[in-house]
């Protein structure tokens, strides 16, 4: 199959077995030999159909009592916006054919999880179709503690207004020594395993995230890779896995990078990260998803050759990234992102936020056009 690939670890990859090991000397063989055992792991795994889903990002407010220092979004002068300001956002979404709105915003110091419920509960009532992927771990586990209840009482409060899915994010490295540098105030590793593992036993299904490319070691990003698998095999709640590159920016840990002349993760790197992350989470989650917003467009389209089979969303308005020095737009529309993929000779499909095929006469053309 791969000469340069030892049987052995080709044996395990399609067992879900990769070890650290096996993992650490895939990343010394050609990039493309990776590339190419990645991208037939994806084949059989989920065929040559490519996902998207129409949704629209709303960061309610920018001011935060976080201390992150990779965050270039965080302005204590900043914006809360009111639960009429962010209807008016979904009801934009609707309008433009969106499922899923994705929600999530800084630390406020006053709020508890009232605040976040009657967000959920607004939405809800007024678009109950619109699917509500909202709130971070890390938002999660700041709304137990300032209403002095237990993360378990948070997670249910939050599903019992209509919350459908959480983002897996504040992730960042799964690695308390990056943690304690790069963001000391954040929730600790085991505090973001068990605030997932807990959403996850409430029903409510999460997407996995990793931001790499700052100060942690290789090993490091195997590590945190590790742990979400070994997370999916208890509970079987991650939809997809969303590896997401550091932006160093306009914010502390990026200018302490640039100072000793490093920069933004290469993109041979990004993509052997990506093709990584097919190879160690095959067949615990079948969904590897390029962020466009952090590769640009064309990357991502090649990393649809590396393992990749998603492209995430149209997103509509995206400050996070763009604050941190993203040069690749904040929105992209669901026929601009079927165009990337339909000629890169896949099969183009929207989808909602759990995956599941969303038919419209734009698929049905691409689909014919295959066929033909």
């Amino acid at each position: 199959m791969n000469p340069i690939i030892p049987s052995d670890i080709i044996e395990r990859a399609y067992k879900g077995k990769i070890t650290k090991e096996d993992a650490l000397f895939l990343l010394t063989i050609p990039p493309f030999k990776l590339f190419e055992f990645a991208d037939r792991l994806r084949q059989e795994t989920v065929g040559d159909t490519v996902t998207y889903v129409v949704n629209r990002n709303i960061n309610f407010t920018n001011r935060c009592i976080g201390t992150c220092g990779f965050c270039a979004f965080k302005d204590n002068t900043g914006y809360v916006l009111e639960i009429p300001q962010i209807l008016e956002k979904v009801r934009e979404a609707e309008n433009l054919g969106a499922t899923e709105v994705c929600i999530q915003g800084g630390l406020l110091p006053n709020v508890d999880i009232n605040f976040y419920t009657d967000i959920i509960r607004a939405v809800k009532t007024e678009y109950p179709h619109i699917h509500t992927h909202a709130f971070s771990p890390m938002e999660v586990y700041h709304a137990a503690k300032q209403s002095d209840i237990t993360v378990e009482e948070a997670l249910m409060h939050l599903k019992d207004a209509g919350l459908d899915t959480m983002p897996g994010t504040a992730a960042e490295i799964l690695s308390d020594r990056v943690r304690d540098i790069i963001c000391p105030g954040k929730l600790k590793t085991d505090e973001w395993i068990d605030v997932i593992t807990k959403a996850h036993k409430a029903g409510i299904n999460t997407t996995a995230t990793i931001m790499y490319g700052h100060i942690e070691t290789i090993e490091e990003r195997i590590d945190h890779m590790m742990i979400i698998r070994d997370i999916q095999k208890k509970t079987g709640g991650f939809h997809e896995f969303v590896p997401l590159t550091f932006m160093p920016y306009n914010n502390k840990v990026g200018d302490e990078m640039i100072k000793a002349g490093r920069y933004a993760t290469p993109g041979m790197e990004d993509l052997r990260l990506y093709a990584l992350a097919r190879i160690i989470l095959n067949t615990h989650i079948g969904n590897i998803q390029a962020s466009w917003v952090k590769l640009g467009k064309k990357l991502a389209q090649v990393a649809l050759f590396c393992g990749v089979n998603d492209l995430g969303g149209t997103l509509m308005e995206e400050k996070i990234s763009s604050s941190a020095g993203s040069t690749n737009g904040q929105f992209m529309s669901a026929q601009e992102l079927e165009w990337f993929i339909v000629s890169s000779g896949r099969q183009a499909l929207q989808r909602n936020t759990s995956y599941k095929p969303i038919i419209n006469a734009s698929n049905h053309e691409q689909m014919k056009l295959k066929v033909a």
